[in-house]
Parts: C-alpha cells; sequence; structure tokens
C-alpha cells in the first residue's frame, strides 16, 4: 500500500535545514513533493553527491529561475493543482517574488501554504538573519542546556529539525486535514522559536511548580545534575547512559552496580548528588562499555551505552527494527513514524537539481513546446 499520504501533491521552494526536512518526512509518507530548485549552483550543492542530502530524499526536483517573471508563473502553474506548498524564505520574500500567500491562494483557493522561519512573521527580529542557536537562546532552551561553564549547543536539532521542520510538517498535516472539510486553503507560520518553545514545555512547567532551578546549569534532574540521570565514562574510554528515576529502576541501579546494601544518602537529596556522581564515576570505570552492557542492557535501570553515528545503525535493536536503510551505499534513518496498512517508505536519494523537470511539467499540463521555450530561455534547468 501507498504511504499515509499518497495522492497529496506538496510544492516544495528549496532551501536549507527545516524545510528540507519537512518535505521529507511528507515524501516518506507518501506525498508527491516537487521541489522547486534554483537553475543555478547554490550554497545547498555544497555536498559532492546529493545523496548525502538526506532531508533532501524523496522527493522530485525541477530548477526554475525565480528571478523571472516566467519562472514565477510556471511555479504558480504547479501550485495551481497541487494541495500545498512550502517556502523557506524571511517575511515578505515570497511576496516580492510574486509567490506570497495572497496571489498563490488567488490560484487555488485550496492551498495549504506553509511558511518556515526562525523568528516567525512579525516581531522585532522578524528579519534578521539567525541560525538554530540564536532561535533556542530566545527560548530558554540554550540557556537550560550544557556544563556549568556555559551553554552548549545542541547540534542544530532542537531549533532546526525538532521545533522547525516536524513543526511545519504537523502543521501542513493539520492544515490539510482542514481543508479537506472546509475546502478552503489557509497560511500555517511555522517559526522555530516557537517550536524551541514547545519543546521546552514540560521544564517550564517544572519551573513553576519550583522543580527546576533556572539559574544553575547541571543542578537539576534532567540537564547532568543528578547522578542517576546521566552518562559515565567507562574504562575503555566510551561512554553510557543512565536514567533511573523511578525508584524501583534506582534500587535496580545500585543493585547492578554493587552499591545496594552500603548506607547511602536517599535518592532525591540533592545536596549529595555532587558526591554521589564521583562515586559513580569510579564505578564506571572499573569495567569496559560492552561489560557494562553485558550487566544492564535489556534491564529496567533505564540504560543504553553511548553510540556513535556508525555504531548505532549496527546495533542490535536498530536492525531488529530496521531504524537505517541503506540508500545507494550508506546508513540512513528509516522513515517514520511506521504504519500498519499504509506503509511509510524512502522513495529514494536527493534528486539532481532539476533532474525531473521536463517528467513533472509534462505532468502539469505544459505541452513539449512550452518547456522547450521554456529551457531555451533559461526559465527552467535542461537535464
Amino acid at each position: 500500500m501507498a504511504g499515509p499520504l499518497s495522492g497529496l501533491t506538496i510544492v516544495e521552494l528549496a532551501g536549507i535545514g527545516p524545510g528540507p526536512m519537512c518535505s521529507m518526512m511528507l515524501g516518506d509518507m507518501g506525498a508527491d513533493v516537487i521541489r522547486v530548485d534554483r537553475t543555478k549552483s547554490h550554497v545547498m550543492d555544497r555536498l559532492a553527491d546529493p545523496k548525502f542530502a538526506v532531508h533532501n530524499r524523496s522527493r522530485r526536483s525541477v530548477s526554475v529561475d525565480l528571478q523571472k517573471p516566467e519562472g514565477i508563473e510556471v511555479v504558480l502553474r504547479l501550485i495551481a493543482k497541487a494541495d500545498g506548498m512550502t517556502e523557506p524564505f524571511r517575511p515578505g520574500v515570497a511576496e516580492r517574488l510574486g509567490v506570497g500567500p495572497d496571489v498563490c491562494l488567488a490560484r487555488n483557493p485550496k492551498l495549504v501554504y506553509g511558511r518556515m522561519t526562525g523568528w516567525g512573521q512579525e516581531g522585532p527580529l522578524a528579519k534578521a538573519a539567525g541560525h538554530d542557536i540564536n532561535y533556542i537562546a530566545l527560548t530558554g532552551a540554550l540557556h537550560a542546556i550544557g556544563g556549568k561553564e556555559k551553554p552548549v549547543p545542541p547540534l542544530n536539532l532542537v531549533g532546526d529539525f525538532g521545533g522547525g521542520g516536524m513543526l511545519l510538517a504537523f502543521g501542513m498535516v493539520c492544515g490539510l486535514l482542514e481543508a479537506q472539510k472546509s475546502g478552503k486553503g489557509q497560511v500555517v507560520d511555522a517559526a522555530m522559536v516557537d517550536g524551541a518553545a514547545l519543546l521546552l514545555g514540560g521544564i517550564y512547567g517544572m519551573a513553576g511548580a519550583g522543580l527546576w532551578n533556572d539559574e544553575a546549569r547541571e543542578s537539576n534532574m534532567l540537564d547532568g545534575g543528578a547522578h542517576f540521570y546521566g552518562t559515565y565514562e567507562t574504562k575503555d574510554g566510551k561512554f553510557v547512559s543512565i536514567g533511573s528515576i523511578e525508584p524501583q529502576f534506582y534500587d535496580l541501579l545500585l543493585e547492578k552496580t554493587g552499591l545496594k546494601g552500603e548506607t547511602l544518602p536517599a535518592q532525591m537529596d540533592r545536596k549529595s548528588w555532587a558526591q554521589f556522581k564521583s562515586r559513580l564515576d569510579s564505578v564506571f570505570k572499573g569495567k569496559t562499555r560492552d561489560e557494562w552492557c553485558a550487566i544492564m542492557e535489556g534491564t529496567d535501570i533505564c540504560f543504553a551505552p553511548v553510540l556513535s553515528m556508525k555504531e548505532a545503525s549496527q546495533h542490535a535493536h536498530a536492525k531488529a527494527r530496521n531504524a537505517y536503510v541503506d540508500v545507494q551505499g550508506f546508513p540512513q534513518p528509516a522513515a517514520a513514524p511506521r504504519f500498519s496498512r499504509t506503509k511509510e517508505s524512502v522513495k529514494g536519494p536527493a534528486a539532481k537539481r532539476g533532474q525531473h523537470t521536463d517528467e513533472v511539467l509534462e505532468q502539469s499540463g505544459f505541452s513539449a513546446k512550452e518547456i522547450g521555450a521554456l529551457k531555451a530561455a533559461g526559465i527552467v534547468g535542461a537535464q
């Protein structure tokens, strides 16, 4: 069976980071995502081989010159037959190009128009440049992550991908569901500052209840302050993770580390956490990571080895779940979430820029003569 979004068509104006991740998710779920790439080389082509651009997988590519009116008309004709579209520009750029919401919804009143920005469509920072680190800094997320000395960026997972790409994918599916009932499209304003703040909602709740110290990193239960929730180095210089929050899991941790039976401070005695962490540091350095896996993995301690990306795809649990797929010679995360009937799947590697220009335009009603003229004028890329 085709994926759960089979039958839907999404036009993606190419960007980097969160926009492509959103489109990958929609494409993996069966939507026909048409990526509108530039006709000329761009920073987005920095990878030597497009197959390594994992977030660009599962969709077709056309190349169009958006700086020319004829190119904008090509995009508008694609949008006229689509269910949704996404654009990655700063506020006002799509309008200046001629593909803003008013123009696109006039062409297609049922269109779900997704906008992916860092700061959102309004506010004093809306038109400023920024990256993941800046967006999560403004929400409190960056302040909460890292050691005592300074905040540490959690790659670009919280702003770009969790707070951006996934937020827009959720917004697009919500909009598409509503459009099926109302027959009307609308604009989805997905901002990374909003998404990152949502991800931090539980921590805001803990702070409101007096259970989180917002002024001191590594002093809380989930930020590395607690001895029972964190990482420990092993004898071979590798690491393991422990998350023994619940009393029964903590009791098992003490048993497996050989500490049960000793006179120990209460688990939630925060004043003893630092001292107990030092004790567990010494314990875990007494065995290799594999030795600790043999003792703890699969138990209710809430334990897992800290794996590199190379190791992760080879772990027995990942293999049992087919969590990674090989696409043209290298492993990458499989499509998710999983569906019992309408199967999700990786349709294929990232397309080369403009690889499907002829095919997509023909299917969208362009005649061979029109396509030839557009190519000759440099409006669309020739294959």
